[in-house]
């Protein structure tokens, strides 16, 4: 165990300076070229999950929970920040914000760390789910297994519970003055996030007092690419109204041959029985319902999202196809 554990922990034996397993990578795009920021937490040449933050426009840093929980399975990780999001470059171009152009970043991002079918987990949160299922709709040969974490695989179908489930166990006086303010389309309203905070966010978003959410998930939520979020998702957690409205990818999950853990939270904003369907569609699934999970289970259900997700990568590293949690 000693042996292994200074193995997962040995620099880049590459580098005649180390920085803490940080790459900045060029990235190609229509508008020129820029760069992206990761950074590899420990090693092992078989199991290399790259981390796909959601929002749009969060950053990798509300996946510092990991640190507290992969490493001692010997689960290597790579925070990355996507183009437009926390240390890497933000063009201000809302034109680079499109989900088949951050596709090809992705596959950019793999070959500059030289990530193959034989180590490469992706973990998409979110947004970030949406990002890594049509990554791997065109690329799924180049990986090993995927993670699809608190994201449906149908925008219409997440506005839909919104609208008939969420929205019905809100106070009906409440819920009348978000209406009243959406349909001012008075978002930058204060009140607006006042409302929606204890109400929605607190509820569906991450259980816990809000003076008690960690301190890695504010860092990130503060440093928000409003651009990005605006132009991909809408104004708001709560439906959808941006480029992504009409995204549905539902019927296409039997084509991923590839091993898929799809996560989901009891009170998520995303319907868990959804997340149910995802994993029995594609060819080789396997649900993960946290309980006591909201849309961030990783924090409110912890143990259960953490044993389930190391479970999974696990499984698929000994050559389960169907992990059985």
């Amino acid at each position: 165990m000693a042996s292994a554990g200074r193995a997962y922990f040995q620099p880049d034996t590459t580098l005649a300076v180390q920085n803490g397993g940080v790459q900045m990578i060029p990235i190609s795009t229509p508008r020129g070229k820029f760069n992206v920021w990761t950074k590899r937490f420990g090693h092992n040449p078989r199991i290399k999950v790259l981390l796909l933050n959601g929002g749009p426009g969060a950053t990798h840093e509300y996946f510092e929970c990991m640190e507290s929980f992969l490493p001692q399975e010997g689960i290597e990780f790579i925070y990355y920040d996507q183009l437009g999001c926390g240390n890497s470059d933000n063009p201000r171009d809302t034109a680079l914000w499109s989900l088949p152009r951050y596709v090809e970043e992705v596959e950019q991002v793999r070959q500059a760390l030289k990530l193959n079918k034989d180590n490469f987990y992706l973990l998409g949160h979110s947004w970030g789910g949406i990002l890594a299922a049509e990554y791997a709709f065109k690329y799924q040969q180049n990986l090993k297994g995927l993670i699809i974490s608190n994201m449906m695989m149908s925008c219409p179908a997440y506005g839909q519970y919104a609208q008939d489930v969420l929205a019905k166990q809100m106070k009906p006086a409440v819920l009348a003055e978000i209406r009243q303010l959406e349909a001012k389309k008075d978002f930058a309203n204060p009140r607006y996030m006042a409302l929606l905070l204890p109400n929605f966010y607190a509820e569906h978003v991450l259980r816990l007092p809000l003076d008690q959410w960690p301190e890695p998930v504010n860092r990130s939520f503060a440093k928000m690419n409003q651009s990005l979020y605006v132009t991909m998702q809408g104004p708001s957690e709560f439906g959808i109204a941006g480029k992504l409205l009409t995204w549905d990818r539902t019927p296409d999950l039997p084509r991923l041959t590839v091993p898929v853990l799809s996560i989901g939270g009891k009170y998520d904003t995303m319907d868990p029985e959804h997340m149910r369907m995802v994993a029995a569609k594609v060819q080789h699934g396997t649900a993960l319902i946290c309980p006591k999970g909201s849309h961030m289970s990783f924090y409110d259900d912890q143990q259960t999202y953490m044993a389930g997700l190391t479970r999974f990568i696990l499984g698929v590293d000994k050559g389960e196809k169907e992990v059985k949690l």
